[in-house]
């Protein structure tokens, strides 16, 4: 750990998230998902919704999943469908990569092809039920995300600079430890990812929650923030004494 001190330096400043509201823009001219609505649920209506190419879905406000009754809001919670086409042009497209950690816009049309407009606002996706065999997209779920309202969100971890980091090239390994972090976050302060720069690591350094920089009105959703999100551990070769024959 002796070296952490020196290389802090020169990643804090990129140790950053993306910002959230920017990829929103750049979804909003191409990717507003067009949902209908659909009466009521079961396994054998949301089979026959899959055969016509459509997903079924659900949004409501995120309260909902809170384990104090009191705290629920069950206002504006719809059943949905939404076309299996869109999603799958979504989940491929490069302008949103991170599909559960960005804001799209949503319309409810009393039916397909309808001009007719029930409902809309910003929505977050929440989860994507698969099967497990095929892959196949099962439901989505979806939360309100209108700015002002604070939402608890996954954002994704990206490392970057694995090929110029010193520790790598002296034969250390990454070690990726989160995955994501959670943030309590203003829907129009989501960040898409979060970008971990590890170009100036050496082996034994680490980089920790504490050291990502995101917009300030983002809370950290950790008991410890001085969990790391990485460190470079040395090859297993050099953890052995050498064996002479």
């Amino acid at each position: 750990m002796a070296q952490w001190w020196r290389s802090a330096g020169g990643h804090l400043g990129t140790v950053a998230a993306s910002r959230g509201s920017s990829s929103f823009r750049g979804c909003r001219n191409f990717h507003t998902i067009q949902a209908i609505p659909r009466e009521c649920s079961g396994s054998r209506i949301s089979a026959r919704d899959r055969m016509q190419n459509r997903i079924p879905a659900v949004v409501f406000f995120q309260n909902l999943l809170e384990k104090v009754p009191e705290a629920r809001s069950s206002s504006k919670k719809h059943l949905l469908t939404v076309e299996k086409k869109q999603i799958k042009a979504i989940l491929t497209s490069p302008e949103a990569p991170f599909f559960c950690s960005t804001r799209f816009p949503l319309q409810i049309r009393a039916g397909s092809g309808s001009s007719h407009l029930l409902d809309s606002g910003s929505v977050l996706p929440i989860k994507i039920h698969r099967d497990e065999e095929t892959g196949q997209i099962l439901n989505l779920v979806f939360v309100w995300a209108e700015d002002g309202l604070k939402l608890k969100v996954d954002v994704p971890v990206v490392f970057k600079g694995e090929d110029v980091c010193p520790g790598i090239q002296k034969g250390g390994i990454l070690n990726k430890i989160r995955p994501s972090l959670k943030y309590l976050c203003p829907s129009e302060h989501i960040p898409s990812k979060i970008v971990v720069d590890v170009s100036n690591l050496d082996i034994e350094d680490r980089i920790f929650m504490r050291d990502i920089e995101v917009h300030p009105s983002l809370k950290l959703l950790s008991k410890n923030e001085n969990m790391p999100i990485c460190k470079i551990n040395p090859t297993i070769w050099e953890n052995k004494e050498p064996v002479f024959e």
